[in-house]
């Protein structure tokens, strides 16, 4: 074992110990395993409400579409928290902003549940957008922190695999509250962000902002970040947003997954209906051994196994050029969604597997679009120009929502869904070509 003699200040004269390669590696793990500890309970705040609408639209008497603009409301605050949060992070530390997040939006997610009618769902859906925003971009600049270039697409492919689990989670805990313990709708959105509120305090108690806090060197004393070399530690907020807004690239990221994630919600809040009937209930069409609301499952789980691979496969095969691992998976992407627009409803099994390939592709460019964001303008920007191009991401899924719900509406049919989300990834594919970083 390597031990290097070098002792490293905190602050104006404070001496930590030296370090060793070994403890150095633990506590970069542990920093990464704490990330996604917390983000794993993320989703149960948001991704949720697919489960719920069925419920909500019995109980208050609207429209689908109507719905789909309350899922809006919060996408598009959490759009406009995330232009501010990941700043934030930037400012004040990942930390601090990611675990009072957690906190926040639990307790928000309680307020939605006494929700009285549309009217109230809806302000209350989207104040918790907001706080569901205080996550994402402050626990990525974390990781930025503590990972160089080369280590960023297989860290942010960890990083979002948890993301991708947590809508595993989110699923998963919605169906036992609903159709296995049989409660109505409101308890979606109480018993599960008990996890969050768990994630979010164990995320402050283990988590450190820079390895110089622990005594380890920064990795970004290589050659990893040398074109951002110049970036001062006390940049201004007005610096930092002109700095992220100039970079062209980071706006043709924006567009490319702001059709990505257009898609991606688009999955995770209308596949529960497709599976489940208008009505919650089964929608009667076939039988098969597995119950639909079981078969729903195989999205999340695709997701969080596409998520492993995408930064992966960026770093391994293509040189980190991140934009030819996105367009490549958008691509397949298209090709999984129409197979599954054309599936009729009787062939279960089929229909199971193309959509776990549907989740696998749709999702898994996440990891490279955020490892993408300290490429561009380094890792002391790393926050905001995340929360910026999620910014780009939450705008475009906010518009795909009612527009989704709109067209169920019209041709009385919840399929029509996966040839909106083909379309959307294929713009995604095509989008993602012009970035070539």
């Amino acid at each position: 074992m390597k031990t290097d003699a070098k002792a490293l200040q905190t602050g104006p004269t404070a001496i930590v110990p030296a370090y060793s390669e070994m403890s150095y590696k633990w506590a970069r793990r542990r920093i990464l395993f704490a990330a996604m500890f917390c983000y794993l309970f993320f989703y149960t705040g948001r991704q949720t409400f697919g489960f719920a609408i069925p419920g909500i639209q019995a109980e208050f008497n609207v429209s689908k579409e109507a719905l789909g603009w309350v899922s809006a409301g919060m996408l598009w605050c959490y759009a406009i928290g995330q232009a501010i949060n990941g700043n934030l992070a930037d400012k004040f530390g990942g930390r601090r902003v990611m675990s009072a997040g957690a906190i926040l939006s639990c307790m928000a997610n309680w307020v939605v549940s006494f929700s009285t009618g549309i009217l109230s769902l809806g302000a209350f859906w989207s104040l918790n957008g907001y706080f569901q925003a205080m996550g994402w971009a402050p626990g990525s600049r974390i990781l930025s922190n503590w990972f160089g270039k080369h280590e960023r697409g297989k860290v942010f492919g960890f990083y979002v695999f948890a993301a991708g689990m947590a809508s595993v989670l989110s699923f998963v805990t919605s169906i036992l509250i609903v159709h296995i313990f049989q409660l109505d709708w409101r308890w979606i959105f109480r018993l599960p962000v008990l996890l969050m509120l768990l994630g979010g305090i164990t995320f402050y108690l283990v988590a450190r902002e820079y390895p110089e806090d622990l005594g380890f060197p920064s990795p970004h004393s290589d050659t990893d970040d040398t074109e951002h070399a110049h970036v001062p530690d006390g940049e201004s907020s007005a610096s930092r947003y002109r700095a992220v807004l100039s970079n062209w690239r980071i706006w043709m990221g924006g567009l490319a997954i702001g059709f990505q994630n257009a898609a991606r919600y688009g999955l995770l809040v209308w596949v529960p209906v497709h599976f489940l009937g208008g009505d919650g209930s089964s929608n009667g069409e076939t039988e098969s051994l597995i119950a639909p609301e079981w078969i729903s499952l195989a999205l999340p789980i695709g997701m969080a196994l596409g998520a492993a691979t995408n930064g992966w496969v960026s770093d391994r095969f293509f040189g980190s050029k991140r934009y030819i691992a996105i367009a490549l998976y958008m691509a397949l992407a298209t090709v999984t969604s129409l197979a599954m627009y054309t599936i009729p409803s009787s062939e279960v099994y089929l229909g199971l597997s193309v959509l776990f390939l549907c989740g696998f592709f749709v999702y898994g460019p996440q990891s490279s679009f955020w490892a993408l964001c300290p490429d561009l303008v380094g890792h002391k920007r790393a926050g905001t120009a995340i929360g910026v191009m999620n910014f780009f991401a939450y705008l475009f899924a906010g518009l795909g929502e009612p527009t989704i719900g709109m067209f169920m509406d019209s041709y009385d049919s919840t399929s029509i869904i996966f040839l909106l989300v083909a379309i959307a990834s294929a713009a995604s594919a095509t989008v993602a070509l012009f970035i070539r970083r």
